[in-house]
């Protein structure tokens, strides 16, 4: 199976069993033909036992919490989930969703939760934007160029791709490796859901 043959969609339901990046469940898928049990064997074989299947089970439960900067012009709901409500209410479950949100608040330039809900057509456009930007560096090189610079713009507007604001207390991991963490603790699929950002007069 060529790579133009895996979709987002698989990417993502990939990365939703194991907890794995979204550029690592797309290699791995690739390798493997599209095969998503061999797929996950080839992320275990990679990661070792931080790769967990955990298979097909349904994340419907968990929590929503919000946070309000201090001059009530800023305000974030988001919505994590996960598969029992004893784990949605413990103390780290909530103290995670809790410090998304504050994460949120504080990075305006987030408007996506993961890569597949970019639209095709703002990807694109921006594609054409950094590869006009690479037009005057080495034929050789200008793909990569433009790859490297979508990554970065990924890091900047998709939250899971995030270095989480209060980079000290969170050793300067990303939210999706913070969320991975926490399904790895409880056991359990764990995913932030959804969120909505609100700032007054926009």
């Amino acid at each position: 199976m060529s790579s133009t043959a895996i979709s987002a969609a698989d990417v993502k339901a990939l990365r939703d069993r194991t907890g794995a990046g979204m550029m690592d469940c797309k290699k791995a898928l690739e390798e493997a033909g599209g095969d998503v049990d061999k797929a996950i064997e080839i992320l275990r074989l990679k990661a070792g036992k931080r790769i967990e299947d955990r298979g097909d089970r349904v994340a419907g439960e968990g929590t929503v919490q919000t946070y309000i900067h201090h001059n009530g012009k800023v305000g974030v709901l988001v919505e994590v989930d996960c598969e029992t409500d004893f784990v949605a209410r413990t103390d780290d479950f909530v103290a995670f969703a809790k410090e998304v949100a504050s994460h949120i608040a504080a990075s305006p330039a987030t408007r996506w939760l993961d890569e597949p809900e970019v639209p095709d057509d703002v990807r694109e456009a921006e594609l054409r934007i950094f590869e006009q930007e690479a037009a005057d560096k080495p034929a050789e090189i200008r793909d990569r160029i433009a790859a490297g610079k979508l990554t970065k713009w990924y890091s900047e507007v998709l939250l899971l791709e995030q270095v989480h604001v209060n980079s000290e207390k969170h050793d300067g991991k990303t939210i999706r490796e913070l969320q991975n963490e926490l399904a790895a603790k409880t056991g359990e699929n764990v995913f932030v859901r959804r969120f909505a950002r609100f700032v007054v007069g926009e």
